[in-house]
């Protein structure tokens, strides 16, 4: 594949009549031709630029071309390029045995001869960007190579992934799962000996209660899994509706109140102004359920507060935990899915909470950030735009 850029060519001449003659022969299509009247301006050029070949007075005042070539042949950079000298001297002077000693492929006298100079410009051209080109492809299959282990790396982490996720899945499962087995035995059991005492009215109410949290667990559990797979595929959808934001934050944290008091911590909220817009209610109370369980559960059983906060164009809703935070090289990897904090004893859950969070607030066109320092607890901040009229589908 040829390459976009030019070759290029230096010529190295203290007479500016030689170097615009020695140009006019060696120009040509897809060429870059540079002059330089002196060794030192040479040198700078060769370390700016990539060349092909380069012709080399002998005879220059201060710096001569063999001084120069000798410089070039020990640099990394420029020990590669093939040299011609040009010299004016008669071949008796032997200019040809010094030259190749320096390192040059040909030795030139003048007057030149056009015929060899373009046929010699012509070969060292060509064998450049053949070696450019495999360079590239050399390159290319490099790239390709790595791309495929990064490829294979993404899937092998992919297929552990999922095995990770079938086992918390399992684990997740099963406990709620063994509660209600445990207690259907158990009810068989007093059934079967006739002991109908224990399915008194507080009996029958404590049952129902417990039965209902397993079964809420279980299908929180395919909730989440359901909207993984629906942000995956693009069919994740919203419902906007006229919604009443204070209220909604009222009604989840006395909803999760139990909870807290269950944890040994509290939920104060302070969301004096109403505000109202065109969100889906479900799911804005899914972020904020998501966001108060993560701070209970990791919040190191201190008091947890919800702030609202209210603008003309949006409203954040903010949920501060005092727990252990979150160090700065994971605050990143935690809004990612099957990221499981750490910190608690209790359950951790599939790690799909903020995963999922972060993509609903996105929907809506807000955001959903954290901020977190060790040892000072963590702050997530669900930000809306806030509207008058439904958003567009």
């Amino acid at each position: 594949m040829q390459d976009a850029s030019p070759t290029k060519l230096l010529l190295v001449d203290d007479l500016p009549e030689n170097l615009q003659a020695l140009e006019a022969l060696v120009r040509g299509e897809g060429r870059q031709v540079f002059q330089a009247g002196s060794g030192e301006e040479a040198l700078a050029l060769l370390l700016q630029h990539d060349f092909a070949m380069a012709f080399l007075d002998v005879q220059m005042p201060g710096m001569d071309g063999f001084e120069l070539a000798e410089l070039m042949r020990g640099t990394e950079k420029t020990r590669q390029i093939p040299i011609v000298f040009v010299t004016a001297a008669g071949k008796e002077l032997n200019y040809s045995f010094k030259g190749y000693e320096a390192g040059a492929v040909d030795v030139l006298y003048k007057p030149l001869d056009p015929r060899a100079v373009k046929g010699k410009v012509q070969v060292f051209v060509a064998l450049y960007e053949q070696r450019e080109a495999m360079r590239r492809q050399v390159e290319a299959l490099e790239a390709a190579r790595k791309e495929q282990e990064a490829t294979q790396a993404k899937l092998q982490h992919a297929l552990v992934m999922r095995d990770e996720f079938m086992s918390m899945v399992s684990h997740e499962m099963r406990t709620p799962l063994n509660t209600l087995y445990l207690e259907t035995q158990l009810r068989k059991m007093q059934l079967e000996r006739g002991n109908m005492a224990a399915f008194g009215p507080d009996q029958l109410q404590r049952m129902v209660a417990r039965d209902d949290r397993q079964i809420q667990s279980i299908i929180r559990l395919i909730d989440d899994m359901l909207d993984v797979s629906r942000i995956r595929s693009g069919k994740l959808s919203l419902r906007p509706g006229w919604v009443e934001l204070s209220g909604l934050l009222r009604r989840v944290v006395q909803d999760l109140t139990p909870q807290a008091a269950t944890a040994g911590t509290s939920i104060t909220l302070d969301a004096a102004t109403p505000v109202s817009g065109w969100w889906d209610e479900f799911r804005i109370e899914q972020i904020v359920v998501n966001l108060l369980t993560n701070a209970l559960r990791y919040g190191c059983q201190k008091p947890v507060q919800v702030t609202l906060t209210v603008e003309q164009d949006w409203a954040r809703v903010d949920v501060r935990d005092c727990g252990s935070g979150i160090p700065p090289d994971k605050q990143d990897r935690i809004f990612e899915p099957y990221e499981r904090g750490v910190g608690s004893e209790g359950p951790a859950g599939l790690g799909l909470g903020l995963y999922i969070s972060r993509q609903l607030a996105e929907v809506h066109e807000g955001s959903l950030t954290l901020d977190s320092k060790p040892g000072e607890g963590s702050v997530f901040s669900l930000t809306l735009p806030r509207r008058d009229a439904p958003p567009q589908p």
